[in-house]
């Protein structure tokens, strides 16, 4: 019994750090715009807040959702273990494109993703980290970068095998982390998404 309470609260506790909505408060607090969901591609991450905020504001950002993501899966890991940290892990990042204090309507996770993952699973990482970036160098393209970690994120748990807990929850961060994307995949494919410079 205990342990479900504990799952439970790591749950509810990581729901609502994710819910933080940092790509809309870092702007209110600079008094640069009141809403960035109604700015550029609509999207509450850091790459729209770099694009239409400045890059000083699309930093903090990005820093925010990945302390938010390391911080409830943090949380979830000492109250729990794996099981909480996954548990938590996959609440923060729903928290994050359904967030509680903002109707609902958020980003696509993959900071706050990034900041689960680095925590319960940071051997991904060697291989993560390195897709992303040269997937961004080849193409321009940050969208394209974050699915290109996505799938690789699928391939780390084949080659470092991580505990049952936290591979559902890798696998449920990849497949969240697609999905959202699935708009700029269609841009992709017709020419017409957006590049980073």
């Amino acid at each position: 019994m205990e342990i479900m309470i504990r799952l439970l609260l790591s749950a509810v506790a990581a729901y609502l750090i994710g819910s933080v909505t940092v790509g809309m408060i870092v702007p209110r607090l600079m008094g640069t715009s009141d809403d960035v969901r109604k700015e550029g591609s609509g999207n509450v991450g850091a790459t729209n807040v770099l694009r239409t905020q400045g890059k000083l504001q699309g930093a903090l950002v990005l820093l925010g959702d990945l302390l938010k993501g390391s911080l409830a899966a943090g949380i979830g890991v000492a109250l729990a273990g794996s099981a909480g940290g996954s548990v938590a892990g996959v609440c923060a990042m729903i928290g994050h494109c359904y967030p509680l204090y903002f109707g609902f309507k958020g980003g696509k996770g993959v900071a706050t993703a990034a900041g689960v993952v680095f925590v319960l699973f940071p051997k991904s990482m060697l291989i993560l980290v390195p897709v992303f970036v040269l997937a961004i160098l080849a193409t321009r393209m940050v969208s394209v970068g974050s699915i290109s970690a996505a799938v690789a994120l699928t391939v780390s748990i084949r080659i470092f095998s991580p505990p049952v807990y936290v591979a559902a929850c890798c696998v449920f961060a990849a497949i969240l982390v697609v999905w959202k994307h699935n708009g700029n995949i269609r841009r992709i494919m017709s020419g017409t998404e957006n590049k980073l410079w």
